[in-house]
């Protein structure tokens, strides 16, 4: 099943088709100037560290760096990315072990660690995986999505 979402043609998988192991595909992203900025201004998150360079070195930091909220956003988008438009999120940990500076090119990926159905009857996938930058992995991320069946695509 092919969905258009935003311009792009995404696939949906189902949870048939996934198996414990398999690889969620690798997105990378430039991470400019600008994004950090316009990132920490849309999520109101107006931490010295996100938006003032000088800030940001006088906390031991090379300059400024991607939010928290970024991290989540990013961690989501790789395994929607992955999995198709019908895929929600139901729960994320990130430990936030290292930064992503402005400049950087950060990427996410990850391996199917699991996959369930709870006692609601939602077909669960749990997904192990690393947001890093050039640097190499900064924080590792743990996910559970809903993933259709296809019986439910109908």
């Amino acid at each position: 099943m092919l969905t258009e979402v935003e311009g792009c043609v995404n696939t949906q998988l189902y949870w048939d088709d996934i198996n414990e192991g398999d690889d969620v595909t690798k997105v990378t992203m430039a991470v400019p100037y600008d994004k950090v900025i316009h990132n920490a201004a849309a999520t109101w998150d107006f931490f010295p560290g996100h938006h003032n360079p000088e800030y940001a070195r006088s906390q031991g930091q090379k300059t400024i760096y991607i939010s928290t909220l970024f991290f989540q956003g990013f961690a989501d988008r790789v395994v929607t990315d992955w999995a198709g438009p019908k895929t929600f999120i139901t729960r994320r940990k990130i430990m936030m072990r290292g930064s992503v500076y402005a400049g950087d090119t950060m990427y996410g990926e990850g391996k199917v660690s699991g996959k369930r159905v709870d006692d609601n009857g939602r077909h669960l996938v749990d997904i192990e995986m690393v947001i890093g930058n050039q640097d190499g992995p900064q924080c590792p991320v743990s996910i559970t999505a809903v993933i259709p069946t296809r019986a439910e695509a109908g």
